[in-house]
């Protein structure tokens, strides 16, 4: 089930997998023969990816509750200073990520730069607690958001049901599933829709904040930097808000292998959507605070809608369905870009052979996709979700930093790699150091559930040497593995991968 790769080999500075012949397994039928390659087609154009990107980075975050940052600086000038902040450090972070995209033309994200960077084991690691828990845990928490304001328009007055809002999550979250494993094609183009979704939300805000700022409403901008001071511990943590609602910029990169043209589309897509969605964020927060006092901000729920009520009357109801919307669209994109992750993490031997196949016809890893249903669905009926997710949520800077350190690393280790867009060598720097800086903040600020996700972490090692290093395993479990394998191969209709991804 879990294949043990070979011995690493160099090529065209890329790892791969060296495979024992270059031939399908005989009992697999294919449509090579019909001359049609069983691969990933290069779908993905530049308006897709920038939909990739901003869909999944704007979720219900801006429209629901984006007081992390004011309440950790104290004012509203330091709020804004930081929102930008954390911007222009997300870009760079992206503009690495496009470096590394150009380079290693792999999808796969973060697990493909640290394995072609440091090796194998830190790449398991990284794979092994994204399937388990931080995928699963991370979409049942924005589809519960999903669920929750879909339903928000029929209850006005009275508290919405726990049942109710879990049985529309799993609808919305099966339907996400069925539609990316359906059509590449489709799931793409409802994520330019649903980004349009969210434009449109974020210009509903800020074209009143903008008017209510051109009729003079600007006393919370009088003395703007008047407050409680930040606080040292206060101030960085601030910024950990900042970055947690633009974290989604990488998530082209887990596709790279079907964006078209990539050496092109890739920085382009990544540039144009971190400067729309900075731009958006900023102008979003200085439209709450033409008609919401800091304290008021605070307070609230439902930021989104307490200035839609306050400024936008009975339209104010529509809110809920952009917020619903929002998080529906971040949920697709999430999912259509992590399943990449998986299917080249099996395709490496670092995860269930299965999980590297695609449809026969529909040219989707639909294994890789659907693998992350019954995953979810459990962690949405669990009650420690959200303790999951504190536990785990430095992992996820973790290893972007190291991600990007080993950008710095592979300049020495591999100069000859082909770098058709490179990036002044501070720029990773400064985003790596930052990165490890959160991770180090997160112990000092909350060592029990930091000290918890780490063990959680370390979990991977063991199933690395047992999964991966030992080939000494049973007669019985090899043979089990291969009729499993089959089995699903017949139910699901799907084959190995017979190349890169084509046009």
């Amino acid at each position: 089930m879990f294949r043990k790769p070979p011995g690493p080999v160099v090529c065209n500075g890329s790892y791969l997998q060296e495979q024992s012949n270059g031939k399908l397994p005989s009992k697999c039928k294919t449509k090579a023969a019909e001359g049609d390659k069983v691969v990933l087609k290069k779908k993905v154009t530049l308006l897709r990816g920038i939909s990739i990107i901003i869909g999944t980075i704007i979720g219900a975050g801006i429209f629901i509750s984006p007081k992390g940052i004011l309440q950790n600086t104290g004012s509203v000038g330091m709020s804004l200073i930081v929102w930008t902040f954390c911007g222009i450090l997300s870009l760079f972070g992206a503009l690495c990520y496009a470096e590394l995209g150009t380079s290693i033309k792999k999808s796969g994200g973060h697990y493909t730069y640290i394995l072609e960077a440091f090796g194998p084991l830190p790449a398991f690691v990284r794979v092994w607690v994204e399937l388990l828990i931080i995928r699963p845990a991370a979409t049942a928490v924005i589809s519960l958001a999903f669920g929750r304001y879909m339903l928000e328009p029929f209850f006005i007055q009275c508290e919405i049901p726990d049942l109710a809002i879990k049985l529309i999550t799993a609808m919305g979250i099966t339907i996400v599933m069925v539609l990316n494993s359906m059509s590449v094609s489709w799931s793409a183009r409802i994520q330019i829709f649903l980004t349009f979704c969210k434009l449109v939300a974020i210009l509903i805000i800020i074209v009143p904040g903008v008017m209510q700022l051109i009729k003079g409403e600007t006393q919370h901008f009088k003395d703007a930097f008047v407050g409680h001071a930040a606080s040292v511990k206060g101030l960085p943590l601030a910024f950990y808000s900042g970055m947690y609602a633009y974290s989604g910029w990488f998530y082209l990169n887990f596709v790279t292998e079907e964006v078209e043209n990539p050496e092109r589309n890739v920085p382009l897509a990544i540039c144009t959507s971190m400067v729309i969605v900075t731009v958006g964020y900023v102008l979003t927060n200085v439209a709450y605070f033409t008609t919401i006092s800091p304290e008021d901000l605070l307070a609230s729920q439902a930021v989104a809608v307490t200035f839609a009520e306050r400024l936008l009357g009975s339209f104010s109801l529509a809110v809920p369905i952009f917020v619903a919307l929002s998080c529906f669209g971040s949920m697709n994109g999430g999912i259509f870009a992590v399943s990449r992750m998986f299917y080249v993490a099996s395709r490496e031997g670092h995860l269930p052979e299965i999980l590297s196949m695609i449809h026969v016809r529909k040219h989707t890893p639909l294994p890789a996709v659907i693998v992350l249903h019954p995953l979810t669905m459990i962690m949405l009926f669990s009650s420690d979700l959200y303790s999951l997710l504190n536990f785990l949520s430095f992992a996820r800077w973790l290893f972007i930093g190291l991600a990007v350190a080993g950008m710095i690393y592979l300049r020495y280790k591999r100069p000859e790699m082909p770098r058709p867009f490179k990036v002044p060598l501070f720029i990773p720097a400064l985003f790596s150091f930052t990165c490890l800086f959160m991770v180090a903040l997160s112990l000092y600020a909350d060592p029990v559930n930091t000290g918890i996700g780490f063990a959680i972490t370390l979990t991977g090692v063991p199933a690395y040497y047992l999964f991966i290093i030992w080939d000494k395993k049973p007669t019985w479990f090899r043979r089990l593995s291969d009729k499993t394998t089959l089995t699903l191969q017949i139910i699901l209709e799907v084959v190995p991968s017979e190349g890169s991804a084509t046009s």
